[in-house]
């Protein structure tokens, strides 16, 4: 269940900083949903933001991932546990790891779900799962809106990607509308029908620009020898945005799924 393509050392740190932090409503939302608040368990966990997030609300959190670097610059948190899980560990190894069967209350996967081996992810999420009162929650964002004129470069940047992207990927510039989601509808967000949310962030050029050199599509795109982002667009963003150390308010649109068993 693969978080996302191996990022090197750099990349793991530019996502860190151009990726906005989460609103901690909701978490609050999530966790007066769950009967329990034991245990939770983040899902393609990255730098931890997530799993930092649900602690505020859960006795103990286990974080995990395919992926070490992303994890090797996350913040620790006493009910953090971080977790490496390779492709090659089994299913019943996870789970206990994870706690046994029935043991989790909340499940989160924040913009991971669509790069994962959803049979076998789905299968694993009915085996700890509380059958009562426990719930899963997934979201994805796939577009930032900045300025006008700034939101138009995006635009033909995004639009560029297409002959990049993979299955996994549309799934996640789609909003999570063709995904499957075979859970019970709690009303944030149901299979077809994502719950639309918006992430607010402040960004500097760099932040913006930093943004880029980490996301998927463009990094895709340069492994196939195709550098998107040219010097030319990256002149063009700056003259959008104006004044180059002036910090912006920004919105990322995000996608929300949620259920139960």
């Amino acid at each position: 269940m693969a978080q996302m393509a191996t990022l090197t050392e750099k990349q793991a740190n530019e996502y860190l900083n151009a990726r906005p932090t989460y609103p901690t409503i909701w978490y609050k939302v999530l966790a007066g949903r769950t009967s329990n608040h034991k245990v939770a368990w983040d899902v393609g966990t990255g730098n931890g933001q997530a799993a930092l997030g649900v602690a505020d609300y859960y006795q103990r959190v286990v974080a995990t991932d395919i992926d070490e670097k992303p994890m090797s610059i996350a913040k620790p948190h006493p009910n953090v546990t971080y977790l490496h899980t390779p492709a090659s560990m089994s299913d019943d190894e996870l789970v206990s790891k994870l706690g046994g069967e029935n043991s989790i209350d909340l499940i989160v996967a924040a913009q991971s779900l669509h790069y994962f081996d959803l049979k076998r992810f789905y299968a694993i999420v009915r085996r700890v799962l509380r059958k009562e009162g426990g719930i899963i929650a997934v979201w994805v964002y796939n577009d930032l809106v900045v300025t006008p004129k700034v939101d138009a470069i995006m635009k033909r940047l995004v639009d560029s990607t297409k002959p990049y992207r993979n299955l996994k990927m549309n799934l996640a510039f789609d909003g999570y509308k063709e995904i499957e989601f075979p859970f019970k509808n709690i009303r944030l967000g149901t299979q077809g029908r994502p719950k639309a949310l918006e992430i607010p962030h402040k960004l500097s050029l760099d932040g913006y620009l930093g943004f880029f050199k980490s996301w998927q599509p463009l990094v895709k795109a340069k492994e196939q020898g195709a550098e998107l982002l040219k010097p030319s667009m990256i002149n063009e963003f700056k003259e959008a945005w104006g004044d180059q150390n002036q910090v912006k308010d920004v919105a990322y649109r995000a996608f929300m799924l949620a259920g139960k068993l």
